[in-house]
């Protein structure tokens, strides 16, 4: 197996090349510790990015129209998240800090059996799916995501008729999170779905991308893929889910309502107050695309019959 060593500077997005190489992985469980070690020791982050652990995958599913993958390298080193940094450059660099082991998510709320789940509890039977990702700022990505669909996760729990909205957290530590320290966000990161968004077999939870351990500045160990929203619907490092019945308080819709709404369907017909939402460049491309209503999930429309999608972006 070729592994490519990139230079000391950035990658350059017009460098970029798709990966081809990613399948037939095999479980590599005492790997994932050694990830974990790695990944809290500043001198070896970088090479922990390169070679995570492998993830035993089973079914694969394509639906991402069979467009070609962004670079791992790309999607690994350009990253929003704010605990580890504004630029997109920095989480690759910070977030050799966080712990993924022990971890456990909570889920508690309008539902029957509330519990707590070990995240090795979670490493079985899995499954990969291609989607693209549509973030506001412009640009896309298409991705090998492995996990299994959130559907499946939150059944366990047997929300009850009262559970209307599933509400998300992200860890919040000050010690393993340097950029919590700052006011720049109201931390702990919340997100929001209604429950049927929630159930549509497109929602994924992720615990890996390209057949191996998600590397922390892409969400570990645990992280919500919504492909017909934007990015940052995805929310990464997810400790708590709750059942609610009442629409929860999300972030950035808290701190910028007029930008960030809480559907954030993919819409070229609602513009960020600071540009156009009309065009999109998928990272490794020179060329602008138009950008596809649901991010080119039509199956999902059904979801939202009846609604006014400028009103409620």
């Amino acid at each position: 197996m070729l592994i490519r060593v990139p230079p000391p500077h950035p990658l350059r997005e017009s460098d970029v090349t798709p990966e081809a190489v990613y399948r037939d992985r095999r479980r590599f469980l005492a790997g994932l510790g050694l990830a974990g070690a790695a990944l809290a020791v500043p001198g070896l982050a970088r090479a922990a990015v390169r070679q995570p652990a492998e993830l035993a995958v089973g079914n694969r599913s394509e639906l991402a129209g069979g467009e070609a993958l962004t670079d791992y390298e790309t999607v690994s080193t350009y990253n929003n998240y704010y605990e580890f940094g504004t630029g997109k450059g920095e989480p690759a660099r910070t977030a050799h800090t966080l712990r993924t082991r022990p971890w456990t998510v909570r889920v508690e709320g309008e539902c029957a059996a509330p519990g707590t789940v070990d995240i090795e509890e979670l490493l079985t039977g899995l499954e990969e799916r291609i989607y693209r990702h549509r973030c506001v700022e412009a640009w896309s990505i298409v991705v090998p995501w492995v996990g299994f669909p959130l559907s499946r996760f939150l059944q366990r729990f047997r929300p009850t008729g009262n559970a209307r909205y599933v509400a998300f957290e992200t860890l919040y530590d000050p010690e393993q999170m340097p950029l919590t320290r700052s006011g720049v966000l109201d931390w702990p990161y919340r997100e929001g779905l209604r429950i049927d968004e929630a159930m549509h077999p497109l929602a994924f939870l992720s615990v890996g991308m390209y057949g191996r351990v998600l590397p922390n500045q892409n969400g570990a160990p645990l992280r919500l893929t919504i492909p017909w929203k934007y990015g940052f619907k995805s929310i990464k490092s997810i400790v708590a889910i709750r059942f609610t019945e009442r629409q929860p308080a999300t972030t950035w819709q808290t701190m910028a309502p007029r930008e960030y709404g809480f559907y954030a369907n993919v819409n070229p017909e609602v513009d960020h107050p600071r540009w156009s939402q009309r065009r999109e460049r998928r990272l490794g491309e020179l060329w602008k695309r138009d950008t596809l209503m649901f991010n080119g999930y039509p199956e999902v429309a059904a979801l939202y019959t009846g609604m006014d999608l400028k009103r409620y972006y």
